[in-house]
């Protein structure tokens, strides 16, 4: 799940998954971070979904994918678009 935050010139990005889905350690990874997986982990909220923030340009369009425990790699069902094997989040 992605949720904005609209901020001066920039948005805000959280991807969001649940807390126990999958088991281990996830990753957001993206152009926006060189596909770095020790850039944007997933931590704990309160409201038992784990989540990760990034702040992109307006009016952009990214590629991103999770990567989880195993090198197990998947794609965001709510993303704004798919292209190919990549999720894509618009701003």
């Amino acid at each position: 799940m992605l949720e904005r935050k609209q901020l001066k010139g920039r948005m805000q990005v959280t991807f969001v998954l649940p807390a126990d889905s999958p088991d281990g350690p996830v990753s957001v990874v993206g152009d926006f971070n060189n596909w770095n997986p020790a850039a944007h982990p997933l931590q704990a909220r309160g409201d038992g979904m784990r989540a990760a923030t990034v702040v992109l340009p307006t009016h952009s369009s990214h590629s991103f994918r999770y990567l989880a425990t195993g090198n197990h790699w998947f794609d965001d069902d709510q993303a704004d678009a798919h292209d190919g094997s990549n999720g894509r989040v618009n701003t």
